[in-house]
């Protein structure tokens, strides 16, 4: 038997209950192993914990990345960062 991941098992719970065939929020709780208020929380657009970001981080990962490529721009042509 496959092992799945608790995101991939809360994943297939959120298909089944938008499915045609719809089961109930705790049916699929119950049958995919994961806590029913996560679905909850899931279906009414609270991110995942890896998409979550707290509150302290003021940039996203992209415009951290473009400030660090231009200082590295800047230090290679001999400008103090």
């Amino acid at each position: 038997m496959e092992i799945q991941t608790q995101e991939a098992r809360i994943i297939l719970a959120i298909k089944a209950i938008q499915s045609p065939k719809k089961i109930s929020r705790r049916s699929a709780a119950k049958i995919y192993n994961v806590p029913e208020s996560t679905l909850r929380d899931r279906m009414t657009g609270r991110p995942s914990r890896p998409e979550y970001q707290p509150k302290g981080h003021k940039l996203t990962e992209l415009e951290e990345e473009v400030i660090v490529q231009k200082i590295l721009d800047m230090d290679t042509r001999g400008f103090a960062p």
